[in-house]
């Protein structure tokens, strides 16, 4: 599918119809421009990974045709495939300062930063991009330069919000204010492609800056040790927290790599100019109690991130009753029941935990209805394309956009080619789509042979069996079975007696090729493996030649 030099064409790779792994694609004149390219994170559907990325594979097939990534901000779930995608992808990245450092950082971490290209761009200029006219808006987020972009062309011209909010009192960075985003919308914009995610909300996000209030409140009332876990890369989140400390008299530990990465890149870039000298955890857990505030990762329930360590006990930082954990954070939905295993454990150590709901100790970076409501007065586009959420957000913001004036939108989903121009927006067509996952330091298919096995394994465990056979093919001697993984406990001795009977019974008789020996063979000890267990294991035999 080749865009034509009169049609603007938009397509989802990943973030319509699900939240994270936001990669979006522009198609004019031959050519195609990628927005973002981010990750998402795995649940217990794939055992042993944590990173999933999108399957590019639509792209990869039109490489020539692909003339530069353009990224809105530095979340993980916008940036995070760059480090393993970027390369082969072979084209420049367009970031703002505090994006591009977050990039470059995960580039030199993977040694490819020789390798990709990133061009630095600056708010409200205008940069071609191949067939594209590229304009950077900045608006506020949990993260310092998100930005929506401009993009014109012939055809028709977009306005992508990326993930945004309205904050009238920011705490780091100039968002756009009404009168230029008003003045963009007076230009004419044909498309609105925006974030969905607080669809649901009522009420306005609110501003970072009223955080710092129940922040100090709840930190105050302490009279133990405080942990704050919120996102690493809330910048504006850790400059608060910074004057909490100061106000409350307390030192600022902070304990996480991740946070140790934006604060770098952020006073790097000009922010956090005032942030405090913090103390290493060894100096926090030697100061008084209640003369130190340590910030940390994994208020989402991640098991690696400090929190979880912290909670289970095997982290330098130990909390005891009468100490008190601040979730500085939204729960991300899915991630309700690792959050919950760690307040439990936190709970059992008579810890006081502090959530947005007991106090106001957290806003969200993205937009509610009111907001919504205001960009749509302001940008004043003619078709609405919800995006950055699931079916649920986008039906939803579809159904306001139309309530509040838009004259019409459209709902499209990952793999959904869109024509937006000319014309009125219509799906055209449909596209490969799919995950892969990050296992180890080796891409693989997200549904292919390697994690259909471990899902196999992981549900019914796996039988090892060794057998021998002389060089006539005549198997002989007793088998070598082991088990892992199959329930069989305290009875796994007679379970291993009757499993090598049945081993040893398949090889008997006249010499077989080996794959029929070894085929008759894992039958048979299958066969009793599901008479004590009800379950299939895996089975596999090894043959060796004695």
């Amino acid at each position: 599918m080749t865009p034509k030099n009169n049609e603007l064409l938009f397509c989802a790779l990943g973030g319509s119809g699900e939240i994270g792994m936001n990669v979006t694609l522009y198609g004019h004149a031959g050519k195609w421009l990628m927005v973002d390219c981010g990750v998402t994170f795995a649940d217990a559907h794939y055992p042993g990974i944590d990173v999933i990325l999108p399957d590019l594979r639509f792209i990869e097939e039109r490489i020539d045709d692909l003339v530069g990534i353009v990224l809105t901000h530095g979340h993980e779930d916008h940036i995070g495939a760059l480090p393993y995608l970027a390369e082969d992808l072979g084209v420049p990245i367009y970031a703002t300062p505090f994006t591009a450092g977050l990039v470059r950082g995960k580039l030199e971490e993977e040694r490819i930063e020789d390798r990709v290209k990133i061009r630095l761009v600056e708010p409200r200029k205008s940069f071609k991009v191949g067939p594209f006219a590229v304009e950077v808006v900045p608006l506020s987020h949990s993260i310092p330069e998100a930005n929506a972009l401009v993009i014109a062309t012939p055809a028709g011209k977009v306005f992508h919000t990326g993930d945004w909010k309205l904050d009238p009192t920011p705490v780091i960075g100039k968002p756009s204010s009404p009168e230029e985003l008003a003045e963009i919308g007076a230009e004419g914009i044909d498309v609105l492609v925006c974030d969905s995610t607080n669809v649901f909300n009522a009420e306005a996000s609110g501003s970072e800056a009223s955080v710092r209030v129940g922040l100090t409140e709840s930190v105050a009332r302490a009279r133990g040790r405080v942990v704050v876990t919120t996102f690493a890369s809330n910048a504006a989140r850790l400059h608060t927290l910074a004057q909490v400390a100061e106000e409350t008299g307390r030192k600022l530990c902070v304990t996480g790599r991740s946070l140790d990465r934006i604060i770098r890149v952020a006073k790097a870039t000009g922010y956090l100019k005032n942030f405090p000298q913090t103390v290493d955890v060894d100096a926090a857990m030697r100061l008084p109690k209640n003369r130190v505030l340590i910030v940390a990762t994994g208020g989402q329930g991640e098991e690696r991130a400090a929190l979880a360590r912290i909670a289970a006990g095997n982290h330098p930082v130990a909390l005891d009753a009468g100490d008190m954990v601040i979730f500085s954070s939204k729960q991300i939905p899915g991630n309700e029941v690792a959050i919950g295993r760690i307040q439990n454990q936190l709970a059992a150590k008579g810890v006081e935990m502090v959530t947005e709901k007991q106090a106001h100790v957290h806003v969200s970076g993205h937009p509610g209805r009111p907001e919504l409501a205001k960009m749509y007065g302001w940008i004043r586009p003619t078709t609405l394309l919800p995006v950055h959420g699931e079916m649920r957000h986008l039906m939803e913001h579809a159904r306001y956009g139309l309530a509040q004036g838009i004259p019409q939108a459209l709902v499209q989903t990952d793999g959904d080619m869109v024509r937006l121009a000319p014309g009125v927006p219509k799906k055209i067509g449909n596209v490969a789509i799919g995950r892969l996952v990050l296992d180890g330091d080796v891409i693989l298919p997200a549904d292919g042979s390697t994690i259909n096995e471990r899902r196999r394994i992981a549900v019914n465990g796996q039988i090892s069996v060794g057998i021998a056979v002389d060089r006539n093919g005549r198997a002989g001697g007793t088998p070598d079975v082991r088990v892992q993984g199959v329930p069989v406990e305290e009875e796994r001795e007679p379970f291993l007696a009757e499993a090598i009977e049945a081993a040893s019974e398949a090889m008997a008789g006249r010499p077989r090729d080996r794959d029929r020996l070894r085929e008759d063979v894992r039958l048979a000890v299958r066969k009793v493996a599901t008479r004590w267990t009800g379950k299939k294991p895996i089975v596999d035999v090894l043959i060796v030649e004695v």
